[in-house]
């Protein structure tokens, strides 16, 4: 499930889907909200142990959101085949970002960055999977890697749309640095004109101003 971005496709592929929900959230909200601050009053990601389901709605019960517990389980169940797989092929790269994604999907985020490591341990290049790395440390609550992660890759590919934008959020929200937030998202817009979500960048900007970013 590894989608690679380069600098010239930012602007078609833009991710990690987490972070650009956010940000729509955003523009209905005047905050950034969603699951990468769900549940964070320190603005860190904080996960609880349950995640809770939506009320019945007309009288008719729903399925209850399974615990994290569960969704490890359930993870843990989907990336056995693939572990038996990486016994014998250790050094496929393209397997491990998989076992990543299953499970980044399930919310297990340190799990999930422990494969990115791996996989970016045969392809330090690789800056797609490096930001996707940043985001899973960042959702685990370590916001210094997460940076330092971020910071990397636009050492591979100084103009990459997603590090820019999530280095921005990761700023604001995880270091209180709306200053340095405006800086990488004004550097997203110049490196990247033909961004076509410049408007959610720019309003984002404008978010970050009204809270104490630079004029």
């Amino acid at each position: 499930m590894a989608n690679e971005t380069n600098g010239s496709g930012a602007e078609s592929a833009w991710r990690p889907p987490l972070v650009y929900g956010m940000a729509i959230a955003c523009l209905i909200l005047g905050l950034l909200v969603g699951y990468l601050l769900r549940g964070s009053g320190s603005q860190r990601p904080a996960v609880s142990g349950q995640v809770q389901s939506s009320p019945a709605i007309g009288g008719m019960g729903q399925h209850p959101t399974p615990s994290l517990e569960q969704m490890k389980q359930m993870a843990d169940k989907q990336a056995q085949p693939l572990l038996e797989q990486l016994k014998n092929d250790a050094k496929n790269k393209d397997l491990l970002t998989h076992i990543a994604y299953v499970y980044k999907s399930a919310h297990q985020f340190k799990e999930a960055a422990g494969y990115f490591e791996k996989s970016l341990q045969l392809d330090p290049t690789n800056v797609a999977v490096r930001t996707e790395m940043a985001s899973c440390l960042y959702y685990s609550g370590d916001v210094d890697a997460a940076l330092g992660q971020l910071q990397q890759s636009l050492k591979y590919d100084p103009k990459d749309a997603n590090s820019l934008f999530n280095l921005g959020v990761v700023k604001w929200k995880g270091k209180n640095d709306p200053a340095g937030a405006i800086a990488a998202w004004q550097r997203l817009l110049a490196t990247n004109p033909n961004l076509d979500r410049k408007p959610i960048v720019e309003q984002m900007i404008a978010e970050a101003k009204q809270h104490g970013g630079a004029h």
